[in-house]
């Protein structure tokens, strides 16, 4: 990689490999939840991905590059850390706090990645691929805030309440 060109087209290829593995690691996360609403939220967000993946093939289109040929490693490593909790989770309280948890580490790794695709997009000129990048951007942000939300009224106390 020699330009800021080169980065971004990087960039977009891990993001399209992160949501390819996301879109099958959310369907196995979903079979495993408890909670009704929590089910809900990673099924509207598997649905979301759906399209932040289209909107990347898109851009693939636009930008001249292929979207395969990448693995994201980090997201791969997340979801191998998600099957492994899985396994460990003693109560459901307990897997659905968890889940939530590796959920937010996907999301805070997406938040970064597509924060910095949208600044690499500006600086480059791509005003429209930036705005569509920033689409993808503020669903994240908004489904953190909703995974907080039920975290903090609901889930996490669930699973406090197991100890007792």
């Amino acid at each position: 990689m020699k330009t800021l060109e080169d980065l971004f087209k990087y960039q977009i290829k891990n993001l399209f490999s992160a949501e390819t593995q996301l879109l099958i690691a959310l369907q196995e996360m979903a079979k495993t939840i408890n909670d009704k609403k929590l089910t809900k939220i990673i099924e509207n967000h598997f649905d979301e991905s759906k399209k932040q993946k289209s909107r990347l093939e898109v851009i693939c289109r636009e930008i001249n590059i292929s979207p395969s040929g990448k693995k994201c490693l980090a997201i791969n490593g997340i979801i191998k850390e998600a099957e492994k909790f899985i396994k460990q989770a003693a109560t459901n309280e307990v897997l659905d706090a968890g889940l939530i948890a590796i959920a937010q580490s996907i999301i805070h790794y997406e938040i970064s990645r597509y924060g910095t695709a949208v600044r690499y997009a500006k600086e480059l000129g791509l005003k429209e691929i930036s705005e569509k990048l920033q689409e993808t951007l503020d669903e994240e942000y908004n489904l953190n805030i909703t995974l907080n939300k039920i975290a903090e009224n609901k889930i996490n106390r669930k699973a406090l309440d197991t100890k007792k």
